[in-house]
């Protein structure tokens, strides 16, 4: 926890006295136990007394333990629907309010995208990068979910002026991987990375020389194997949203990394890139008012 009553306790842990210092520990330790009781109960689990309980609740601003008692309850009751806590997703039921499938929702796609952010490995993402600014072509494969991702990459960087496609179709895939050759990209996106018609079309790429991408959820699945670079992408699936379908969100972030670090490297050529197509489109535009 890094907010609320919970990450101010975790914060300032070290420079508590010691009698604090255990409570905040026991408090840190089973959050949603502590909301359930009593102060006598958690003094006795922290070898203190009562009104060093009450000591510790003041020292944090808070009146008594009632108080606390309140303040973790809240917390954890948040913790426990977005899965925070153990990071097991929380399950939304048939009749669980809109407000709070919308909460679980938001939470563990935040988590998700955070997740991805920190497993990225800078280096690959620059090569991959420079790769498509260098290469004459850049073909997207990916099927079903993965296909869909792979469209809106194309979309992306074809605006800015890369010669970008994206094939989902298994023949259409290994026809046109056939065209590549030396200094083009082939990247291949599938959550489980066990897609054969991407991993065929991956091969075939390879084979006449292009540099190959895998996009993953498994950093030792067959596609990964199969790839000379891998971007992983974190996944974890939750109510309605099993498989590829739990992976979109990431698969996207990390995609979009890569046509940031695309943009930055043609700035000049981008800019101009957006300044034609969006004055191309205008006329298409209803005016305000």
């Amino acid at each position: 926890m890094t907010s609320g009553a919970l990450g101010r306790i975790e914060t300032e842990l070290s420079a508590l006295p010691e009698a604090l210092r255990r409570v905040g520990e026991v408090i840190l330790g089973a959050p949603a136990e502590a909301a359930r009781s009593t102060i006598i109960e958690l003094a006795e689990r922290a070898g203190s007394s009562p009104a060093t309980v009450t000591r510790f609740c003041r020292a944090f601003g808070f009146s008594g333990y009632a108080e606390l008692r309140v303040a973790l309850a809240t917390e954890t009751g948040r913790a426990a629907q977005a899965g925070w806590g153990a990071g097991v997703g929380h399950e939304i039921g048939p009749d669980d309010p809109l407000d709070v499938a919308i909460e679980v929702m938001a939470a563990a796609d935040t988590r998700l995208i955070q997740d991805t952010a920190a497993q990225l490995t800078l280096d690959t993402v620059a090569q991959v990068a420079d790769a498509v600014v260098a290469a004459r072509r850049v073909l997207l494969f990916g099927v079903s979910t993965s296909g869909n991702v792979a469209k809106m990459l194309e979309g992306r960087l074809r605006r800015i002026g890369v010669p970008c496609w994206s094939a989902g179709d298994a023949h259409e895939a290994l026809s046109e991987a056939a065209l590549l050759g030396p200094g083009d990209v082939a990247i291949g996106i599938s959550h489980r990375g066990r897609t054969r018609e991407v991993m065929e079309a991956l091969v075939e790429a390879g084979s006449h020389g292009a540099m190959t991408v895998a996009v993953t959820s498994f950093a030792r699945s067959p596609l990964a194997e199969l790839a000379e670079l891998v971007l992983t992408t974190a996944s974890r699936e939750t109510t309605f949203r099993l498989g590829g379908l739990a992976a979109v969100h990431s698969q996207l972030f990390v995609l979009d990394a890569v046509y940031v670090a695309v943009a930055q490297r043609t700035y000049e050529r981008t800019n101009q890139a957006f300044e034609l197509t969006i004055s191309a489109v205008e006329s298409h535009r209803v005016e305000r008012g």
